[in-house]
């Protein structure tokens, strides 16, 4: 009789931990926003990241909490002898967050962040008939299922120099963790509604072939060719447009546009412009 009370008296604690885990992490996420935020932080932030004195208010000070949290929970480590730095680390959360600034998900399934030097080298694999091609690919960032985003530091230097050019290899790993947290990647992350996801495929499918066929007839396209690989790297190339190329999209796509500004709950249409 005792030890089946002790049995059920120690399950009920068990289970009382795992219903208060998720107030426990609010709660701490909650003291970690509202930290001050180091000068320092501050100082990359105005410096390197273009987009930051175009946020409208309340965002700034939410996208300096979010860092803060973003820093706290993730880890990152250096390859290929590459010593991390604050600025390396606060402008990668920085674009990380940006896609989340109203979800408060802070990518549930990401274990860690690699970061080299520059581009870096993979081994890949492709079916030729009855023969198969190994070789050796340079690669900008990856972004893997396991809750990896390996990212190179040269190109995230040179994306931010060009904010408006429409490439950003953090905004494209970290939409394709969006797309990979519910186990697939298709193009579909999750989304609020389940009902959304029928007008979500209408949208996405309709732009994706569009996309197709420009890259196919050879014309000019406002996002990059890559989007026509398939529907994750899609996805990941649209999320690049929409926050660097706004009002583009928003004039050769609207039904797109309309559709990411509902799932990030952003309108980079309405920000201040750069001087």
């Amino acid at each position: 009789m005792v030890k089946t009370v002790l049995f059920l008296c120690g399950l009920a604690i068990i289970i009382g931990l795992i219903l208060a885990a998720p107030l426990f992490t609010r709660l701490r996420r909650k003291r970690l926003r509202d930290r001050p935020f180091p000068p320092s932080w501050q100082h990359i932030l105005d410096r390197h990241l273009p987009f930051y004195e175009q946020l409208p208010a309340p965002l700034p000070k939410r996208l300096r909490g979010y860092i803060q949290v973003f820093l706290a929970e993730k880890r990152f480590i250096g390859c290929s002898g590459l010593n991390l730095t604050d600025e390396m680390r606060v402008t990668i959360a920085a674009q990380a967050c940006l896609l989340v600034l109203h979800q408060e998900r802070f990518y549930p399934t990401l274990k860690a962040i690699y970061v080299y030097p520059a581009a870096f080298l993979v081994n890949t694999k492709q079916s030729l008939g009855t023969y198969v091609l190994e070789e050796k690919v340079a690669r900008r960032g990856e972004s893997w299922e396991q809750g990896i985003v390996v990212l190179s530091w040269a190109d995230i230097q040179h994306d931010v120099a060009h904010w408006h050019d429409g490439n950003n290899v953090v905004l494209h790993e970290f939409a394709h963790q969006l797309d990979q947290e519910d186990g697939r990647t298709d193009g579909v992350p999750l989304l609020e509604h389940q009902a959304d996801r029928v007008t979500w495929a209408q949208v996405f499918s309709q732009a994706y072939l569009a996309l197709q066929q420009d890259v196919k007839r050879g014309t000019k396209t406002v996002m990059d060719e890559y989007g026509a690989t398939n529907p994750a790297e899609f996805f990941a190339v649209a999320t690049e447009t929409f926050f660097e190329k706004a009002a583009l999209m928003q004039r050769h796509h609207p039904e797109l546009y309309t559709m990411l500004q509902r799932f990030y709950r952003l309108d980079p249409v309405s920000w201040r412009q750069p001087h």
